[in-house]
């Protein structure tokens, strides 16, 4: 089967979809874990290439970041620009533009970060090379992926196979190989993580199917109850085990630039 990279249309029709952010998940928190974490981001000057709904950028503008968002599609810009008109945030900057070739000077930002992005190219090493070199000496990238070894990648694939897969094709990565493409961009990897689907991925396909047939499920199942809170601690745990990466749904890392 021939590779058929999402275009600007897909990712305005997926978009356009999403009229009630209520209903969305938000993407993985662990991204916008991993940055508080490790940085300060009070007047750190941070990009977020590919924003979908810009939400961790949002929060990121509201912790004091001077922050930007780039996305050629126009139904994305528009869900974060309502986001930053709700919120008041001055800071938060949207950008419609080619990742591949940002409109940007080398050495602009602090940090540049980007989930559910890298894995919907052939060869996303380009793009790596692109945050290199808008980043400035001693900034970092954070590249947030799918890994292989899941449930959702059999899935995946079977739709991609059917051409019934919402982008139209993308791919997934081991721990070691983002690795590899993080180094291969020039970076110093400084901090690997991952995370798992919360609630899980079957839970949301019901949810999905509920949707179709007049029924809402709720959002987030158990949520308060000691069982759910007892989960979420033990899974934060082990997010940055080595072992652990290889039944996750998502992966990360940092990498610094040094020069």
């Amino acid at each position: 089967m021939a590779i058929r990279e999402p275009d600007q249309s897909v990712w305005n029709r997926f978009w356009d979809r999403k009229n009630d952010l209520e209903k969305v998940y938000p993407s993985s928190p662990s991204v916008l874990e991993a940055i508080l974490s490790r940085f300060d981001v009070k007047g750190m000057r941070i990009l977020e290439v590919g924003a979908g709904t810009g939400r961790d950028s949002a929060e990121l503008a509201r912790r004091g970041a001077e922050m930007f968002v780039l996305d050629f599609a126009d139904s994305s810009l528009r869900i974060v620009s309502e986001i930053k008109a709700g919120a008041h945030l001055e800071n938060l900057t949207l950008i419609r533009g080619d990742a591949f070739k940002a409109p940007f000077r080398d050495h602009s930002f602090d940090l540049v970060f980007h989930q559910g992005l890298a894995e919907h190219f052939k060869d996303p090493l380009p793009l790596l090379k692109e945050n290199f070199r808008i980043l400035k000496p001693g900034g970092h990238c954070l590249c947030d992926v799918p890994q292989t070894v899941h449930p959702y990648t059999v899935i995946k694939h079977i739709l991609i196979a059917l051409d019934r897969w919402f982008a139209g094709w993308e791919t997934e990565f081991t721990m070691p190989g983002l690795l590899c493409l993080m180094k291969n961009a020039g970076f110093i990897p400084v901090y690997s993580y991952g995370d798992w689907m919360r609630p899980n991925l079957f839970y949301r396909m019901l949810r999905e199917f509920g949707f179709k047939i007049g029924i809402e499920l709720p959002k987030y199942p158990l949520q308060g109850t000691a069982y759910q809170k007892v989960k979420d601690a033990v899974l934060d745990k082990l997010s940055t085990v080595p072992l652990a990466h290889y039944t996750q749904l998502s992966i990360g890392v940092i990498g610094k630039k040094e020069r």
